[in-house]
């Protein structure tokens, strides 16, 4: 494989790692904002309690994409933020908004009035970031995002809020969210806040599968050359027997109460998700105008990010591996 293959597989694998960290705090934050019934503040607790220790490391796998992104293939960077540069922002402000208010509410006055608003900012960012980034993908893979210079513009609207991207911006919000609540189901031994993330993440489940069809249906004609890379090929379809059998392996496993199996395949079926739409629309960057190839970098430039993505990977992954085992394992007896 040449460099610029290397190195989209790169960003691929940092985007997948967000997805599974990162996206399931953002899940947090919509059972936050839905948290009823007796137990709503150990609910809420419960949330807090998992997201604090590790939520902003999560974010480094979002700087890589973009640093690489930038680094690698600036023609493809320039386009993309051009034409989406409506709701990345409101990405970034979701973002910003939803880590300040997170913070604020922990730290800040403890007064009922003051965790209620930053409870609610906190709530509503980590709704409106899922979907922004959804959207943004749906719109690349939609083909409604021109790099060339002659293509017939479109305006910052058209092209994200068309009913494909709208529909992978819901999905993502869903698989997020059902993310979110298997995880929550691990993170808790009280067996009625088990339950009560258990049948969340039931129910996200099943809102999962309906969207997915949902955004298949649509790429018909919202996304061709993503409908041809997923429905049209038998290693496709193998793919996505793959991933069906991944989610329905841990809607059963929530059923019969596995959680452990639940979560391992609850990670599977969101990875093979957003390999299924990078895989799909390979080997174009921005289909249908801008391939790989044509905006990688120079290839020195090249060689020398992807030894640097080398070296601080000697670094980066324990030290990562040392923080989770020292906030996500299980209390010492001692």
């Amino acid at each position: 494989m040449t460099a610029e293959v290397w190195l989209a597989g790169a960003i691929l694998v940092a985007l997948t790692v967000y997805v599974l960290s990162a996206g399931a705090d953002f899940g947090g934050g919509v059972w936050d904002l839905l948290a009823t019934g007796p137990r709503a503040r150990a609910q809420r607790d419960l949330i807090a309690h998992a997201i604090g220790p590790i939520w902003e490391a999560n974010h480094v796998w979002l700087v890589l994409v973009v640093v690489l992104l930038f680094a690698g293939f600036p023609s493809g960077f320039a386009a993309l933020c051009t034409a989406l540069h409506v709701p990345l922002s409101l990405m970034l402000l979701g973002i910003v908004l939803r880590g300040s208010a997170f913070t604020f509410r922990s730290y800040g006055r403890v007064t009922n009035a003051t965790q209620a608003l930053w409870g609610r900012v906190f709530a509503v960012a980590s709704l409106l970031t899922p979907v922004t980034l959804g959207a943004s993908v749906g719109a690349i893979a939609s083909g409604t995002v021109h790099a060339r210079s002659d293509a017939v513009a479109t305006s910052l609207f058209a092209s994200w809020t068309a009913p494909f991207p709208v529909a992978i911006g819901l999905l993502s919000l869903a698989l997020f969210a059902f993310l979110a609540a298997v995880y929550l189901t691990n993170e808790t031994a009280e067996d009625a806040l088990r339950e009560d993330f258990r049948r969340r993440a039931l129910v996200s489940g099943v809102a999962l599968g309906g969207l997915a069809f949902t955004a298949l249906a649509l790429a018909g004609r919202g996304a061709p050359l993503l409908y041809r890379g997923l429905a049209q090929s038998p290693a496709a379809l193998a793919f996505q027997a793959t991933t069906g059998v991944c989610a329905l392996g841990a809607l059963a496993a929530l059923w019969t109460r596995r959680y452990v199996l639940a979560r391992a395949l609850a990670v599977g079926q969101a990875a093979l998700i957003v390999w299924g739409w990078g895989g799909s629309q390979f080997p174009f960057l921005i289909p249908p105008d801008l391939t790989l190839a044509e905006a990688a970098a120079p290839p020195r430039v090249l060689t020398f990010l992807l030894a640097t993505l080398g070296a601080g990977a000697v670094v980066l992954a324990p030290s990562l591996v040392y923080l989770f085992r020292v906030f996500k394992a299980a209390p010492h007896p001692h």
